[in-house]
C-alpha cells in the first residue's frame, strides 16, 4: 500500500519520511493541496530502479537485434568462446 502524505509532513517531517524510504525502500508520495505531486525515495531504491531501467532497455535492445537478424547464433558465440579458451591454454 503506498504511502501519501501532505507536503507540510514532508517539511516538517523530514527524517521521519527519510527513515522510512531507507528502511522500507520504498517511495512516499507527497501531496500539494490534495493532488499527487512528488514521489520521494532514497538514493539507493532509485538507483536500483534506474538500473532496472537500463537492463530492460539493454534486453529490448537485444531483443530487437534478433528479430531483425543481427543477432549470433548462439552455438557460434559458445564455439567461438571455446576456441578462445583452447588457444590460451595451448599458450599457457
Amino acid at each position: 500500500m503506498p504511502i501519501i502524505k501532505p507536503s507540510a509532513e514532508l517539511r516538517n517531517n523530514y527524517g521521519e519520511i527519510s527513515e522510512f524510504c531507507h528502511k522500507h525502500k520504498e517511495p512516499v508520495f507527497i501531496t500539494k493541496n490534495g493532488t499527487g505531486d512528488l514521489a520521494v525515495m532514497s538514493i539507493e531504491a532509485y538507483e536500483e530502479m534506474a538500473g532496472r531501467f537500463e537492463l530492460h532497455a539493454l534486453l529490448e535492445a537485444g531483443l530487437e537485434d534478433m528479430r531483425e537478424g543481427r543477432g549470433i547464433p548462439s552455438e557460434e558465440v559458445f564455439a567461438g568462446l571455446r576456441g578462445k579458451l583452447k588457444r590460451r591454454h595451448e599458450e599457457v
